[in-house]
């Protein structure tokens, strides 16, 4: 089964509990103003194989306590979506979050076939505008969706309002030098990082810039 994928990383602790897989989907039509993973807007790129992704997650689910899947727009690529997650129920019994920019209700007839694959679902499009003062969302529009006994237990804690605790980012880094940051940052966090470092000379892009020239 053809999937295209911006990355994975392992591990991840901003977006969910424990130490997780996180899978970023490539592609998104929804492309929300203000988005952190703006570079996975383009259709074009990334492209394996269910396959060949697996093969990458094998030596970490092992040590992994859960798995995140975000993108990008993993609905958009709904066959893929589904492969993956029944590759993964068949080796290994951690929880599965996935992030959708879509409204849960246009999503219902695919969540159908995908029944007791995905624990976890935080549903509706990013809105800069929105406040942000719940774990796990960008913004408050954003609704968490407990599909399992295991997401209901894993996941049930989050609905509540943030905590310094939730206050945090992952840090990545790409064998090409690139840095990339994981989780929900505060508003204009990125921007005041991104203003300290050119003001200390470093040439900066972000991945909206690399979205803005595809």
């Amino acid at each position: 089964m053809d999937i295209r994928i911006s990355r994975l990383h392992f591990p991840v602790t901003s977006l969910g509990p424990g130490k997780r897989i996180g899978i970023w989907f490539q592609g998104c039509s929804i492309r929300c103003p203000g988005c952190i993973s703006a570079d996975t807007w383009a259709n074009t790129g990334g492209e394996t194989t269910v396959q060949m992704v697996m093969e990458q997650l094998v030596n970490w689910l092992p040590h992994a306590e859960g798995v995140t899947i975000s993108g990008g727009e993993p609905f958009e690529q709904p066959d893929a979506l589904s492969a993956l997650l029944s590759a993964l129920r068949s080796r290994w019994r951690g929880d599965i979050l996935v992030y959708s920019g879509h409204a849960f209700e246009a999503l219902t007839d695919t969540l159908a076939g995908m029944d007791g694959l995905i624990d976890a679902l935080i549903t509706d499009p990013f809105e800069i505008q929105t406040p942000h003062t719940r774990p796990l969302r960008g913004s408050d529009n954003q609704r968490l969706h407990l599909l399992t006994e295991a997401g209901q237990a894993r996941f049930g804690v989050y609905e509540r309002g943030l905590v310094e605790s939730d206050k945090s980012l992952d840090v990545m880094f790409d064998e090409d030098g690139s840095v990339w940051f994981a989780g929900i940052p505060n508003r204009n966090d990125f921007q005041r990082l991104r203003d300290l470092l050119i003001d200390q000379g470093h040439e900066v892009r972000i991945s909206a810039d690399k979205a803005r020239i595809r």
